[in-house]
């Protein structure tokens, strides 16, 4: 991992791309609250960001805490750079940090294929036998109610059938019932709000797609 305090090239990066207008608070649920001057001020630099990063500087945030890979994955999602599928599927089943599970969710839910259901699948076959691990158990299994929607598939299934995997996990840490669908509609209106600045990405980036 690289860190900001002691990496230049790092800290330049979270300077331009992280912490602009709180961007690595706002990415996420905190969406919700902004004013809608905000929200278009928000979207129309969150696409710039998106426009002007480079894969080699992703890279770079990919490797920092998780500020950096928080911020990395919805500039991902924003550009749809799928080539960043299989690092996002390994950050995510890694579970080496806290905050980040759900930016990569959005990743993988814009990427939209079978291939990311497959790899939000892998993290709940491994997590949902882990109730001592409180994760992103919720969220990742939102976002693969919220692919079988967009895909027509049944990936999840096997996961909340009655006595299945889910109701075991949440029994075991002896919690109130979490309604997953309820973690598909979070996930879908964050998939919306990427879907927003993916439009307002387009015509910064003249139709070119990235490279």
């Amino acid at each position: 991992m690289r860190h900001v305090q002691s990496d230049p090239e790092l800290q330049e990066l979270v300077r331009r791309f992280v912490r602009p207008d709180r961007r690595y608070l706002r990415l996420g649920g905190s969406l919700h609250r902004l004013s809608t001057v905000e929200r278009s001020t928000f979207v129309r630099d969150l696409a710039q960001a998106a426009y002007e990063i480079t894969p080699a500087e992703l890279g770079i945030l990919f490797e920092g805490g998780w500020r950096e890979r928080k911020t990395a994955a919805w500039l991902v999602a924003v550009a749809h750079r799928t080539e960043f599928r299989d690092l996002i599927g390994r950050l995510l089943l890694a579970s080496g940090g806290p905050y980040a599970g759900a930016a990569y969710c959005v990743a993988l839910g814009k990427f939209g294929t079978a291939a990311d259901a497959e790899l939000l699948a892998a993290y709940l076959d491994h997590y949902l036998s882990r109730p001592d691990l409180d994760y992103d158990q919720p969220i990742v299994l939102g976002t693969l109610l919220y692919l079988d929607e967009v895909l027509g598939s049944d990936s999840a299934s096997r996961f909340i059938a009655p006595d299945g995997p889910w109701d075991r996990w949440l029994e075991a840490r002896a919690v109130a019932a979490l309604d997953p669908h309820d973690c598909r509609q979070a996930m879908q209106q964050l998939c919306a709000f990427v879907d927003e600045t993916a439009a307002a990405f387009d015509p910064l980036n003249h139709g070119r797609q990235p490279s």
